[in-house]
Formats: structure tokens, C-alpha cells, sequence
């Protein structure tokens, strides 16, 4: 039988969406592919123009990080770029433990001009912290920037990386010299197209003055006053106050809107908190709950996405994993917590990746009460839209990158603290003198824009997902299709969802031979890659992409390594239904 052609057939290493500079998906179209890639195969690596930015380093990153490296560094030593020097010293401190005997340094990188300093332009932040280690000991470097999420973005190195070349981002030692620099790429002489204020200044020909320079090129590029406003925009929609899908200015200007926001007394935006990456919410979460509680294990309830584990692992005293994430696991911790153990916190997503099931809650809850730990839950697949969680939560985490944004070109992350969870007036505190934003204002922008429509958007991605997962499970080549509405967990899905919600547009099959899950991924003609919650159907053969190391670890906790993950997006129904049928027609009889 001769293959299929393929609407959505794009090539291995393409950004996803195509032609799309801070893409956070990259193309792998077939089985092969991500089997390859996951090999390191010359055929993949070499044609990888992006991947997802916790995982592969943007190019963009990379060019400023050998730039920082060339100029402040040996031949044998490589650097990997953060915000800010609090995130470098630990980053520093994760190599002092992994790998004592490597020489490890930090070069603080900050804005030659005065005016850069100046109290406005702190909320850009046009800053970088390169962490310099021999080349040799990159994986160790990998690990801390993968796990922790709190890399630089790619915009911000795109930005950083044009002041560093024109002089302007320098070590704090050298701010009494100020060079004349003439003016920068075109990007940075015009406005964009985002929402910018048109009686903006700009100028002309040479800009000898670098305050100025940096100024009215921050000025003209990130307008400041529409930087915060964005953040603030964005914080109301994770709060849940601001629903309606209109621009900024009148989105501020809105009532709030009482339906939607999270239903917890006391709450208010001032709760929610702005990250990177949704994995830097959970990182600073876990590093923040150590220091409220002491040096105590955790808790990992469910077969989680992976960096939350080893999270839980490398740093900190270590945790107790419960993968099935079963009642008789709740009972195994409950005689533990009687006989005396103590946890600094359970984590658990709401419902858990990849498997789609729904932890018991209300039951957690009681037991973290009873026994004085922090609860954590990780609502990306849920969204707040469709779950309210926050009452049985201390914390709340989410990506933003996902479904929130949908247009896979930027990363974030969401942080709510329960005003009315029992460790509340402590964390509050801690989170107060502790926090930094160090979202980049650029990245804050496109969210705050790609977000506007996220309640339509969930709406219909739900739509379509209970419309593939009736396709499939009618089907005899499938085993198993995993989805909340029809996992045994949906009592504890339901007992969380709000009045209008659905169950998301995460769902994931399994079949009875290799062969026939092989032969469905590579007829379905959807675009295949990483990540999820993109506005396009996003699918991926995702155990043998997340977990190619350790498959039969992965196997002992019930997860196949051949099931397909599929995130769902935004198209057309029927049409979607069809792409499913016909994929699944392409499967060889036996």
C-alpha cells in the first residue's frame, strides 16, 4: 500500500509552527524521527532548527552564550545564560554537588547606562548571568538549566545579545566607561506590531548618547508602560478575573468577572505569581516549600511529567514516588504519616501526563491537614477553566506555554498561592521577599496577546477531544484510550470541575502491537512534535520522546512505551474525525 499524502507533513527540525523564530515545537513527523533524535542520529540532529526550549537550547541562546564565552572565558569553557545572579549562584551550587572538581564561575552582564538602571526600566531587566564551566561537564549544566526552567528565553538572549554586541551590556566593574555607539539592526529602530502606542518618539541616524540609546530603543520596541500592563493583564487571566477577549487597554478597564474567578475567599491577582516556564514554578515552589517547612521529603503522587520528579530528587532530601497514583498508594502514605514520617509537600497534576488520570483531592487534602504538609497541583491539563482546584491546593502551577498562550511561540509559567490554605500567612511571606519576575517583558507581550481568546479556544479544544476519543475507542486496534471523562478517575475529575467545564484536550491511546502504533503515527496527518495545548492538533509518540532512557522503569508503572499522546487543537471537527479514521484505516490487518 503506497503511503498517504500528508497536509500536515513537515520536515524533520522545523520549528513548529513553521517558519517560526521562537517556536517552542520542532517538527519529528514520523517514528523513525523520534526514535532518531532520541539516538542522536546525524539525519535528525543536523536538521533541528529549534526544539522545546528546556530540552534544546535556541539558537539564539547559544550564539550569545559562545559571544559571552569568546570574551570572558577559556578555549575549554562553555556558558549557559540565566536571568539573574541569584539563579547562577545556584546553578553554580547544583555543579559544586555534581561535579566538585569542575572550575565553575559567574559573569554578571548588565546595561552600560545610567538610565538603563533607572527604577522604569528594571521591570525589562535587560540583563544576563553566564555560568562558565569546562565543556566537558555540559550535561551537568543541561540538567540545571532543564529541570529548573530558569534559563534565559530566546528573546531575551535575541535582545541582550544585540546590546552586547553594540557595548552596552557589560560587567558591573566597567559602568564608568560609556562607548558611542551608533544605532542598532533595523528590529530595534521600529515599532512592532504589537500593540504599540504610535505617539512613541523615534529617531534617525547616529545615537551618540548610550543612555539614549538604550532608552528609546527599549522605549520604541517594548513600550514600558504596555510591558507591565501585559503582566498585569496576564495575572488576572490566571486569576481567572479577566475572561473576555478584547485588547489591553479595555481589558484593565474591565469589571472583573466574578463567574470565573478561582472561588476561594480572600483570593485576588495579588496571589498569582509570573515565571518563566511553567517548570520554574514548580522548581521555586519546591525550593521555597523547603525553606518554609525544613529539609524534608516530598511527596510525588501520580505518574507526573518528568522534571517535576527529578525536581523532587536532585534537589532537596529527596521524595517518596507514588506512580500509579491509586487509593491503595493514599493508603500506603496515610500508615506513614501515622507512624510518624514527615513530607514538606505532595505533588500531583490535575489530571496527570500522559496518562489522564485524576488524583483523589479531597482526600489529600484532609491528609495534608491532618498531618501539616503543603499541597502542590500542577493544573496545566486541567486549566482553571475547566477545574477548580485551588480549594485543596497551597499551591497552584501551571505552564502557561500550553493551552493558555496556544500559539507555540512563547514560554511561561503560573503561580497561585490558596489564601485560605493553612500555611498561607508563611508563604506569603517567603514568596514576598523571595520572587523576582524575571519573565522577559518581550515574552510577556505575546503572551498577554496569544491569551485573549483562551476561553473560546479551551472551549472547542474540548469539543474536539471528546469527538477523537469517541473515534478511538470504537476502534478494535485500540487498547486503551486514557482521557478524563472516561478514566475510572472521573468521579475525582468531577468533584473538581466547574459548573461549565469540560475535560480538556490531552488524551493518549495505547494498541495491541508496536507495529500498529507505528503504522497509525506515521499516516496521521496532524503535525507531530513536543509539547501541548497548541491551537493545531499536536501529536507524539510521547513515552519514547520523555522517557527514551528508562522505558522499563516506565513500563513498571503502567505506562507503554508505545502509547501516543495527542494534544487537540482548534480545527474543524468533522475534519479532525476524519484525519483519525483515516489513520486508523491505514493500520495492516493482521
Amino acid at each position: 500500500m503506497s503511503p498517504m499524502v500528508l497536509e500536515n507533513d513537515v520536515e524533520v527540525g522545523e520549528s513548529l509552527p513553521p517558519a517560526t523564530e521562537h517556536a517552542v515545537s520542532v517538527s519529528l513527523p514520523t517514528w523513525r524521527a523520534n526514535v532518531g533524535y532520541e539516538e542522536g542520529e546525524e539525519w535528525v540532529i543536523s536538521k533541528m532548527k529549534t526544539g522545546y526550549p528546556r530540552f534544546f537550547i535556541h539558537k539564539q541562546i547559544q550564539a550569545f552564550a559562545a559571544a559571552i564565552s569568546d570574551k570572558y572565558g577559556n578555549s575549554d569553557e562553555s556558558a549557559m545564560l540565566f536571568p539573574t545572579h541569584a539563579i547562577a549562584s545556584r546553578c553554580r551550587d547544583f555543579f559544586i554537588r555534581l561535579a566538585p572538581d569542575a572550575e565553575v564561575r559567574i559573569v554578571d552582564l548588565v546595561p552600560a547606562a545610567a538610565k538603563a538602571r533607572s527604577e522604569e526600566l528594571i521591570m525589562i531587566s535587560p540583563q544576563v548571568s553566564a555560568v562558565l564551566f569546562p565543556k566537558d561537564r555540559f550535561s551537568v549544566a543541561k540538567q540545571f538549566w532543564q529541570h529548573s526552567g530558569d534559563g534565559v528565553s530566546s528573546r531575551r538572549a535575541e535582545y541582550c545579545h544585540h546590546l552586547f554586541r553594540q557595548g552596552l551590556l557589560v560587567e558591573p566593574s566597567s559602568l564608568e566607561q560609556s562607548p558611542r555607539i551608533p544605532k542598532g539592526p533595523r528590529r530595534y529602530q521600529k515599532k512592532t506590531s504589537i500593540d504599540l502606542d504610535s505617539t512613541l518618539s523615534s529617531t534617525n541616524g547616529e545615537v551618540q548618547d548610550p543612555d539614549q540609546f538604550v532608552e528609546e530603543r527599549f522605549g520604541r520596541n517594548l513600550d514600558l508602560s504596555m510591558t507591565k500592563n501585559a503582566k498585569l493583564a496576564v495575572r488576572r487571566r490566571i486569576a481567572g478575573s479577566l475572561t473576555a477577549d478584547v485588547g489591553l487597554t479595555e481589558a484593565l478597564a474591565l469589571d472583573k468577572d466574578a463567574s470565573r474567578t478561582r472561588h476561594v475567599a480572600g483570593f485576588s491577582e495579588d496571589d498569582v505569581y509570573l515565571y518563566p516556564t511553567g517548570m520554574s514554578a514548580i522548581f521555586n515552589t519546591h525550593r521555597n516549600l523547603l525553606q518554609a517547612k525544613g529539609p524534608l521529603k516530598a511527596i510525588v503522587y501520580g505518574f507526573p511529567y518528568i522534571d517535576t520528579l527529578k525536581i523532587t530528587e536532585k534537589f532537596g532530601p529527596g521524595s517518596v514516588f507514588y506512580g500509579f497514583g491509586s487509593e491503595e498508594e493514599l493508603d500506603d502514605l496515610q500508615k506513614r504519616l501515622e507512624s510518624g514520617e514527615r513530607y514538606v509537600a505532595l505533588f500531583t497534576e490535575f489530571p496527570t501526563n500522559p496518562l489522564l488520570r485524576s488524583p483523589n483531592l479531597v482526600r489529600i487534602r484532609n491528609l495534608a491537614d491532618k498531618y501539616d504538609f503543603c499541597v502542590v497541583v500542577d493544573e496545566t491539563v486541567g486549566n482553571f477553566i475547566n477545574v477548580n482546584v485551588l480549594p485543596y491546593a497551597d499551591v497552584v502551577v501551571s505552564s502557561l506555554t500550553k493551552v493558555f498562550s496556544g500559539d507555540s511561540n512563547v514560554m511561561g509559567g503560573g503561580l497561585v498561592l490558596n489564601p485560605k490554605g493553612p500555611s498561607y500567612s508563611k508563604l506569603k511571606q517567603i514568596w514576598n521577599q523571595d520572587y523576582v519576575d524575571n519573565h522577559w517583558a518581550e515574552d510577556s507581550i505575546f503572551l498577554e496577546r496569544n491569551s485573549r481568546d483562551f476561553v473560546s479556544r479551551i472551549e472547542r479544544i474540548g469539543i474536539n477531544a471528546e469527538a477523537i476519543v469517541e473515534v478511538l475507542s470504537s476502534h478494535p486496534r485500540i487498547k486503551q484510550v486514557n482521557y478524563p471523562k472516561t478514566s475510572p478517575t472521573r468521579p475525582n475529575y468531577d468533584q473538581c470541575r466547574n459548573p461549565h467545564g469540560g475535560y480538556g484536550g490531552l488524551l493518549s491511546a495505547t494498541f495491541y502491537r508496536k507495529q500498529d502504533a507505528v503504522a497509525f503515527f506515521d499516516n496521521l496527518d496532524t503535525v507531530k512534535g513536543p509539547s501541548l495545548g497548541t491551537n493545531f492538533t499536536l501529536s507524539s509518540p510521547y513515552v519514547i520522546l520523555a522517557h527514551y532512557g528508562e522505558l522499563d522503569w516506565c513500563r513498571s508503572w503502567g505506562v507503554e512505551e508505545d502509547l501516543i499522546r495527542f494534544s487537540v487543537g482548534l480545527e474543524e471537527t468533522g475534519k479532525l474525525v476524519q484525519i483519525f479514521q483515516r489513520a486508523l484505516e491505514a493500520i495492516p490487518s493482521e
